[in-house]
Parts: C-alpha cells; structure tokens; sequence
C-alpha cells in the first residue's frame, strides 16, 4: 500500500488545503485511487467496470465547518482502507473544501455551493479566462472529477449525495433538497433511501441552480440531493447517535442493500416546494426575526421577513415558511427561501 494512503486520509487532506499529486493504491480488496486532495475513489477489485450497477459519489465539506458530514465519511473512507468494510459497488468520496476546514468556515473567499454548473467561470456575466480565486477552481476540479469517476462506469446507475448541516436548527431536524429535476418523476425509491438516513422532509427546487447536487442530477443524470443532517458544530462536538442512520445508509448502499419504492407513502413524508426567493441587492439587507428562528418557521400572511432600503419584506400567504436564512451572503445572492406543502403523487414513479 503506498505510504501515504496509510495516513488517515481526512489528516492528509488537510494536510494539503488545495492539491495533491494523484497516486494509486490498493488493498486486498479494492484498488484504491487518489486523484487530489480530499478525492479518494474505491473500486472493488473483483468488479468489471461494464458491469457496474450503481456508482456512488459522497461528497462533504463543499462548506468548511459543517463537520458532522466529514467525521462520517472519514470513517467510512478509514474503514475501507483497513479492509475492515466490505462493499459492492465503486464509490467516490470528496472532501470539497479542505482549506475551508483548516478555517472551520463555510469558505474562505467564496461560497462554493454557488460556484457549480459552469459558474466558477462566470464574473459579472461574461465567461473568465482565468479563475478569480481557489475556490473557483477547485469547483471546476470537483465537476471534472465527477465526470470523470461516471464515465468510468457506463451502465451504472448514478447517485450522488451532497452531505452537510444546516447554520441554524430546524423544526425538522433532517432534511432534503431535491434539485430542480425539468419536469421528470421524483423517484419513491430516492425518498425512501433517505428516510432510511432519518430525513422525511424534502424541499423542491423548482428551477436550476448551482449547487453541487443540481449539477451532478443536470449534467449527468445522478439521483442526487443536497441532505442537511443537522446543525454546524466544530469537531468533537456533534452527537454522534444522532448520524447512526445516516451512516449506515450509506454503508448498506455501497454493499448493495436495495431499499424498495413500493413502500413509498406520502403519510411519511412533510414535502414542500419554493415558492419565494428573497435575494439580497443591498448591503441594507436585513432579517426580521432572530437568529435562533429555526429553518420550516411558519409565518401568517402579512408577516414581516426581511428589510431592504427601508422597504419590508412580508409573507404574503399564510403557513409560508422559512429555510436558508442567511442575511451575509453576498449582493445578487439568495437570502431566503420560503416554501409550502405541495402534492407530488401524480409526478412519482
């Protein structure tokens, strides 16, 4: 086994915040392939490639302090390593923003979550010839390597799960995002590998966006999903019971466990759809509530949300709820989302 896989690999990649020269490895079951910093892939050896018939990719850490996510896959990518878990199907894992986790922040000059789909070479519109900092380029990496790792196995079914937490509690502790899928089914199997992870709260995007999780279901056709596990903690400080699910989840996918869409029942679920995005156009942009208001708050029609040069923003129907406050973000960027409960049973299969 070369040396360097030998070190927990969470530690190497933080070792080396922006890359790493790619190197090879294996073990007595899995050929094993560094491909940068913080992108390790496992590859059962008995597997041939055109057989393949899921190909994972878990990514965490596209924000710096959301820990909980890291310490999962981290031990999961330790396990695999030793020899010590047995999977069946390739998996590729990203540690997405290491130099944000030396900082323990949500980045370092730019919100990555907002970089996907070809934007880390936007600025002011127009395409960039060279990239406007690290960030922006290690998004256009993880979009590569993505592709990459899918093209390797053509006839496999593609999932890609983006793992993090949220900034502030939420009436629902686990939750969701399902990307903007243009009009195709919403898969019963997708919500119920999810509710297996202990997340029965899913919220619709109902257009493109720049997440990660959109770009992996757009571009490649992934079953694919922003899931926020719970709240920002530093390390050493999160419950560790409370992510037993998730993690053995994701462990029982990677060995092959099926999880059946039959059993798919709406009682199950709370399923909302956006209907406002608040933007934030003017440095005078401010929240009206507090910030131990948690994400699904409920506000009555006429409630105020947010001012902006002096203009309040209010809800304009009653039951309109709160998700993703965020009043730093950067001008032209989301600041809120407010969603309600819809029906999805005439689009699911």
């Amino acid at each position: 086994m070369h040396d360097l896989i030998k070190t927990d690999f969470l530690t190497l990649t933080r070792q080396h915040e922006w890359h790493l020269d790619a190197f090879i490895s294996s073990n007595e079951i899995y050929n094993i392939s560094v491909w940068d910093t913080g992108v390790i892939k496992f590859e059962p050896k008995t597997l041939k490639k055109e057989q393949a018939e899921q190909a994972f990719v878990f990514s965490s850490a596209i924000h710096g302090n959301e820990t909980a996510p890291i310490e999962i896959c981290s031990e999961i990518i330790n396990s695999l390593i030793a020899g010590d878990l047995i999977i069946k199907h390739p998996v590729l894992f990203m540690f997405g923003n290491p130099a944000s986790i030396n900082i323990g922040e949500r980045f370092v000059e730019e919100n990555m979550n907002r970089l996907f789909s070809g934007y880390h070479s936007l600025h002011e519109g127009q395409v960039t010839k060279v990239f406007l900092n690290k960030e922006r380029e290690r998004a256009s990496k993880l979009e590569n390597y993505m592709t990459n790792f899918y093209a390797e196995y053509t006839n496999a079914e593609r999932t890609h799960y983006d793992l993090h937490t949220a900034i502030r509690d939420s009436a629902h502790e686990k939750f969701a995002v399902y990307p903007y899928v243009h009009g195709k089914p919403w898969k019963k199997q997708q919500f119920e590998i999810l509710k297996a992870m202990g997340v029965t709260t899913f919220l619709l995007m109902e257009k493109p966006a720049t997440t990660f999780s959109y770009y992996s279901s757009n571009t490649h056709g992934a079953n694919s999903f922003t899931v926020e596990l719970g709240k920002v903690r530093p390390f050493g400080e999160n419950d560790q019971s409370k992510f037993v699910a998730a993690k053995s989840t994701l462990i029982n996918l990677l060995q092959g466990h099926t999880y059946a869409g039959d059993n798919f029942n709406s009682a199950n679920y709370q399923i909302m759809t956006v209907y406002r995005e608040i933007n934030k156009h003017d440095q005078s942009f401010q929240l009206s509530f507090a910030d131990n208001v948690a994400n699904f708050t409920q506000f009555k029609a006429g409630e105020e949300l947010a001012t902006e040069n002096g203009v309040a923003i209010v809800t304009e129907k009653d039951g309109e709820a709160i998700v993703f406050p965020n009043a730093n973000v950067a001008i032209g960027q989301r600041a809120l989302l407010t969603v309600l409960p819809t029906d999805i049973s005439a689009n699911l299969v």
